[in-house]
């Protein structure tokens, strides 16, 4: 295949993605999907998009779509992948993949049926800082892997109804995502404790009382443990989606107020060391690139413009920092996966992989911290 027709379904958040599927190169075409009439017109206006329809139904009956794009409230991602896939279209899909280990088994087995790439698009793993700190690991000038921590702080009152009360691992991706992929694996069981109090009308929707949850994840056939805290409610923390890399040589720490620059710390190796308690260490703020050039010059400009800014917002990318200048590579990975016939980098049982970890660490903080391992999806 030299391009595909893709629809993109949901055009909240999803409408940061219309001018990148408009102007990727493999992309012969877009459709944009909304149940909202006035939404679907103002965009396909803004933009010229020809083709619109009105719901994934109309989407998945076109035989010319080979590929659907879902960015749709949480609890429509499984019906939706589910459906995708059985009419043999790719699918990427917005985080979570599911909030239930079923549902996460289902995906993984749809997707092996149906042959299709099926892309989890967590956009943490594709920003700047992350691409960055994959570059200090893989250098080698972190050293040895020791430790990794992640952490999502967000306040959702005034948010939609079924954030309300949200377990908080249960969209634990953008905190765990970041340690996994570094470190290369899955976590392979875990230890969570839910903390504070939530006021009673929150606990209802899910039976969660808890708006903060933090957990350590022992890696699997590592020797590295991982930490990740997440809250969803009463916790008086600004936005942060964050994650920490503590190797043997160096030390990488994200910025603890938004707009300042990532620390790298650097300790004095052993050698030439005469009797001293303890190696120098030096601090440094760092400047992060960019990562445009690994993008096609078409939509190398979207790691910095966005449909949303400060006159036209929308709270999941501003406070979100723009998401790091991750949506194009998200993009172009899943068009490229298709276009090359190969997997996509998050697969479904990388996705799975990491979902499942927040999933067992909710169901470990229900129990006061008991033990969860967590299943594998590579298997079967």
């Amino acid at each position: 295949m030299r391009s595909i027709h893709v629809a993109l379904v949901g055009l909240g958040f999803g409408a940061e993605f219309i001018p990148i599927y408009l102007h990727h190169p493999g992309v012969a075409s877009l459709t944009i999907c909304d149940p909202d009439d006035r939404v679907l017109q103002e965009w396909g206006n803004r933009y010229q998009v020809e083709r619109r329809a009105r719901s994934l139904a109309e989407v998945l009956a076109a035989s010319d779509i080979d590929a659907v794009h879902l960015v749709t409230p949480i609890s429509l991602h499984v019906p939706q992948t589910l459906a995708a896939l059985a009419v043999g279209k790719h699918c990427a899909c917005t985080v979570p993949m599911a909030t239930r280990i079923a549902d996460l088994q289902a995906i993984v087995a749809a997707q092996r049926e149906s042959g299709k790439n099926y892309m989890m698009m967590e956009t943490q793993v594709y920003g700047r800082e992350f691409l960055f700190a994959q570059q200090l690991v893989e250098s080698g000038a972190i050293g040895k892997l020791q430790f990794l921590r992640g952490c999502h702080y967000q306040d959702d009152e005034g948010w939609p109804w079924y954030w309300k009360g949200l377990p908080p691992f249960w969209y634990g991706t953008h905190a765990i995502a970041p340690l996994l992929a570094l470190a290369q694996t899955r976590a392979e069981k875990v230890h969570c404790f839910g903390t504070g109090t939530m006021r009673a009308e929150l606990v209802q929707q899910y039976g969660n009382p808890y708006p903060m949850e933090t957990a350590i994840f022992r890696l699997a056939g590592t020797d590295i443990a991982a930490e990740a805290t997440r809250s969803l409610f009463h916790v008086g923390r600004d936005y942060q989606e964050g994650f920490y890399v503590y190797g043997e040589r160096a030390v990488y720490e994200w910025p603890q107020v938004a707009g300042e620059e990532p620390v790298l710390f650097r300790i004095a190796p052993l050698e030439g060391l005469k009797g001293e308690r303890g190696r120098p260490v030096t601090a440094e703020r760092v400047r992060v690139p960019d990562y445009a050039d690994r993008l096609p010059a078409e939509i190398r400009r979207f790691t910095t413009a966005s449909v949303y800014d400060e006159t036209n917002p929308h709270l999941s990318f501003l406070q979100g920092g723009g998401h790091g200048g991750s949506h194009p590579h998200l993009v172009h990975e899943f068009v490229q996966s298709i276009l090359e016939g190969r997997p996509p980098r998050i697969d479904a049982v990388t996705a799975a992989d990491w979902c499942a970890a927040g999933i067992c660490a909710h169901e470990s903080a229900i129990r006061d911290g008991a033990l969860v391992m967590t299943p594998r999806f590579d298997e079967g």
